[in-house]
This record gives C-alpha cells, structure tokens and sequence, in this order.
C-alpha cells in the first residue's frame, strides 16, 4: 500500500488544481427555412381561410395531408389529432417544394399561393 500512496496523492493532486473547463458558447442554431412556424397549430378549416380548397386530400394513416399548389410551388400540410387522440386536427409539420420538386422558401410559397387565389 505504501508503494501506492505516492501516485494515488499525485492522482488526486492532480484532479484538485484542474482548472473547470470553460462554459460551451452556445451555437446559434439555423431557422429552417421550410418550417417557420405560422401554419403550425392551424385546424384545415383555417388553412382553407388562407389558401382556399386544398389540390390533394390524402389520409396517411392516423394523419392527414392537404396540399395546395399555386404560384409555382407546392405545400404540404400533416395534421394529426391531439396525442389524447381527442379534438380536431392540426398542422404539425409543412413540407414546400417548387412543382420540379426542388425544395422551396416556406414564407414565399405561402404567399404565392395566397397570391393566386
């Protein structure tokens, strides 16, 4: 034990006078540009106050997606029912994309399909 002791206070010596490590600088993260957030929470019949009857009406499972095509681009919207699986059925997520499929600014969509109304 005795051969021991030397290193084992050199070990903890060693973690005592270790100066803490400096706080992370937190890394601003980037918007999204396809997911900025006004359609999120909108029930279809809101959706349809701004954008009119949607193009496409798909059941996918628990969920549904509207799709509205206008001004050159295309919007989806999936609306899923509360998790308590009770109450209406909002947007939880938007794709946008150009008609060639390329993805697309989810702000200028938007207002392109507003636009061609």
């Amino acid at each position: 034990m005795r051969r021991f002791a030397p290193a084992l206070t050199l070990l903890l010596a060693a973690c005592a006078s270790e100066t803490p490590a400096p706080a992370p600088t937190p890394v601003p993260t980037r918007q999204s540009a396809h997911q900025h957030g006004r359609l999120l929470g909108l029930a279809a019949p809101e959706l349809g106050e701004l954008f009119g009857a949607p193009s496409l009406q798909v059941r996918e499972g628990p969920g549904l997606k509207l799709q509205y095509r206008g001004g050159g681009c295309v919007l989806d919207a999936y609306l899923y029912a509360p998790p308590s699986g009770q109450g209406v059925e909002r947007v939880t997520h938007v794709d946008t994309r150009l008609k060639s499929g390329a993805d697309t600014d989810q702000v200028g969509c938007e207002a392109a399909i507003e636009g061609s109304r």
